[in-house]
């Protein structure tokens, strides 16, 4: 992969490690307490439903703080899973599933804002759906990538992270629900695009 697209392919994912090691107190205590994995995947959930309700109400302050927990959650199982030696399979699909549920119920919060709010009569709820949908593009190209041998890939230009930020905007600032959509669903497409790209080309220079 060139210098160029793996820099646009990183976005806020480019902060993981920091990220990570800002959440180093959590994973030693997770270490000397034997606690499993899974436990911070449902926290994960469980601050992307919170997250779902503070969005419904335009609360984008609470929302930020509980797509924090979303965001530590996601990060969190497999960090500990690691650190405990643990890591499994099944682990690996928990951890998806959690990520598309929390990725879907955080958006169905948003276009419970947009109807609420009414904006564009009607066109928000329909923009948030479309963006809904395109979201899920960037994990289905990196799976079906990763299930050809190829890296499973992560972060932007609009990826996970990118995502909660985008839905705090539009909680702060409703009448930018279809503007922010909009950037969602396109740019989501674009980063599956550019996942392929780079999985092709790591799967051709493979074969050679």
């Amino acid at each position: 992969m060139s210098t160029s697209t793996s820099s646009v392919l990183s976005g806020l994912y480019a902060l993981k490690p920091w990220y990570t090691r800002r959440l180093g107190r959590f994973v030693d205590a997770a270490v000397r307490r034997d606690l499993s994995p899974d436990l911070f995947t449902g926290a994960g959930v469980a601050g992307a439903v919170g997250a779902a309700g503070f969005v419904a109400a335009g609360w984008w302050l609470p929302a930020l703080a509980a797509l924090a927990v979303r965001l530590g959650g996601a990060n969190l199982d497999g960090a500990v899973a690691r650190a405990r030696g643990v890591s499994r399979p099944w682990g690996f699909v928990l951890n998806e599933v959690g990520d598309r549920v929390s990725d879907l119920v955080v958006l169905a919060g948003l276009a419970v804002l947009a109807a609420r709010t009414g904006g564009w009569d009607g066109v928000g709820v329909l923009a948030v759906t479309v963006a809904a949908l395109a979201a899920t593009l960037p994990t289905f190209a990196s799976l079906a990538a990763a299930g050809a041998g190829a890296s499973r890939r992560n972060g932007g230009p609009v990826g996970k992270t990118e995502r909660c930020a985008l839905v705090v905007l539009a909680a702060a600032v409703p009448a930018w629900i279809v503007g922010v959509s909009a950037v969602v669903a396109v740019g989501s497409v674009v980063t599956a695009v550019l996942r392929l790209v780079a999985a092709h080309r790591e799967l051709a220079g493979a074969a050679r």
